[in-house]
């Protein structure tokens, strides 16, 4: 995103990280990848992150902080946790999303500097096939973009939302009002980045950082069964190689 005074400024945005595997994956390749890229700041999903796969600790959301991460977002399973519930309140840097119900712990929407210029990271969930009952992410969005009028234009959004028309129309709906919306939640990562005409950065979905050969990060076989039998199975976090670092 170019500011005034056209200098460009880099953010990665990396997919759901889930479990240890995914933490490992990132701790490795992040110091080589902003180098490489000249990456100025980082922002993480990390509701997966977790040893199970679900949720994400304070320990942990601090190992994210520690391996340079400015940001970390989250969605549905942010609540799986609820260590994590007053490091909410405590740390505004991670973010659940910002359409749930009034007086859930912590905030959906972060400013942080990034280069001399202050940047907007927002948390948003979709209501398309989700459970939780949360609010109108269209109309919660108007409202943080008041909020955010006289603080910065350089606004970014993490989507956490499963259908795709979902989150096209939270896209369309902020065209030229955000710098950019990129999806996360369904681990797969789309091949529909673009920018949109009126100069916002889209992506459908991030992807995921853990097992390649794996069923969104969990072993495969406990899955299959679940499908086959319509039995509950417990979900186990695949840490079999070749893995997978998607942003």
């Amino acid at each position: 995103m170019q500011g005034k005074s056209m200098e460009t400024i880099r953010i990665l945005f990396v997919g759901d990280v889930v479990g240890a595997t995914g933490r490992e994956m990132f701790a490795k390749h992040i110091g080589a990848i902003k180098q490489q890229y000249a990456i100025d700041a980082v922002v993480v999903n990390g509701e997966n992150s977790s040893n199970q796969g679900r949720g994400i600790t304070p320990k942990i959301a601090q190992f994210f902080f520690d391996h340079q991460v400015d940001v970390i977002t989250s969605g549905n399973h942010i609540w799986y946790s609820r260590d994590i519930y007053a490091y909410l309140d405590q740390n505004p840097r991670i973010l659940r999303p910002a359409n749930f119900p009034s007086g859930a712990p912590g905030s959906g929407v972060v400013v942080i500097q990034v280069k001399g210029r202050r940047v907007a990271i927002v948390n948003l969930q979709g209501r398309v096939f989700m459970r939780e009952q949360t609010e109108c992410p269209l109309r919660a969005a108007d409202s943080i973009l008041t909020y955010l009028k006289d603080k910065t234009n350089i606004i970014f959004v993490d989507y956490h939302a499963e259908a795709t028309s979902e989150k096209m129309a939270l896209a369309y709906y902020l065209e030229g009002r955000v710098s950019g919306v990129v999806g996360t939640h369904t681990h797969i990562q789309t091949a529909d980045e673009r920018v949109l005409p009126k100069g916002t950065a889209y992506i459908t979905d991030l992807g995921m950082c853990g097992s390649l050969n794996s069923m969104l990060g969990m072993q495969k076989d406990a899955i299959m069964s679940h499908f086959l039998t319509q039995l509950p199975v417990k979900f186990t976090v695949d840490t079999s190689s070749p893995f997978v670092l998607s942003g």
